[in-house]
């Protein structure tokens, strides 16, 4: 069993950034596909970015202003969010899987409110 814990969100002006955390029990250099993923309220479940291997992958919506990356070293896979939107509003999961084809384990998410 892998259990990850997300952290870093919080409130924030637009504009502004925050720096997501996902905390993994184990090595995560077996773990072949990381990803952050969101939802908002009444909105169903969508992928934000996402580690294929070494391969990254972005939601047209963050492009350019997240990006992921991760610290093999300390377990642990993170999201820079940049020049945040309103409507980047979500609460943000971290989800780790061995093969692509399967569901994996989720974390407990960290809520991000971007709002004047």
């Amino acid at each position: 069993q892998v259990q990850l814990v997300e952290s870093g969100g919080g409130l924030v002006q637009p504009g502004g950034s925050l720096r997501l955390s996902c905390a993994a029990s184990g090595s995560i250099s077996s773990l072949n596909v990381m990803g952050w993923y969101r939802q908002a309220p009444g909105k169903e479940r969508e992928l934000v970015a996402r580690f294929i291997h070494s391969i990254t992958a972005y939601s047209d919506s963050v492009k350019g202003r997240f990006t992921i990356s991760r610290d093999n070293a300390k377990n642990t896979v993170y999201l820079q969010m940049n020049s945040l939107k309103p409507e980047d509003t979500a609460v943000y999961y971290c989800n780790a899987r061995y093969k692509i084809d399967t569901v994996g384990y989720w974390g407990q998410g960290t809520q991000v409110t971007v709002s004047s």
